[in-house]
């Protein structure tokens, strides 16, 4: 594994939306599928407004890998399952500090008790 680089973490974190596309057990990506995503210090962060039953989530755990593409940067990821408390309010305060212009109601969505259940880190991975 590597680390983020500065330009990536500005990047990604400051996209509007990132591209998620896990893989399959045949090691081909899935169709990718639109969704928000958050930094926090030097991690990044996505979750399923369904939690841990909607359909994209549950392609994460077949191989815990895909590919992510925010504008420019497109990075092979690892997918780290977090539900650490102290974690998920903090990145509660980053969904609602960076999508604060969108109703309540929306931004809500990722808040949920379902939805903090499949917070899940993006860890690059080394090109090999």
């Amino acid at each position: 594994m590597t680390e983020w680089t500065t330009e990536e973490l500005t990047k990604i974190g400051n996209a509007e939306e990132l591209q998620l596309a896990s893989m399959r057990r045949d090691e081909t990506l899935r169709k990718p599928v639109t969704m928000w995503v958050v930094r926090h210090g030097d991690r990044l962060y996505v979750r399923s407004v369904k939690g841990t039953t909607g359909a994209w989530f549950r392609g994460t755990q077949t191989r815990r890998r895909g590919r992510i593409q925010a504008g420019v940067v497109e990075k092979e990821v690892k997918f780290v399952f977090d539900t650490d408390e102290e974690v998920n309010v903090q990145i509660d305060a980053a969904y609602r500090e960076k999508y604060r212009r969108y109703p309540d109601r929306i931004v809500n969505s990722v808040l949920t008790p379902a939805a903090r259940s499949s917070t899940i880190e993006l860890v690059p991975l080394s090109a090999t």
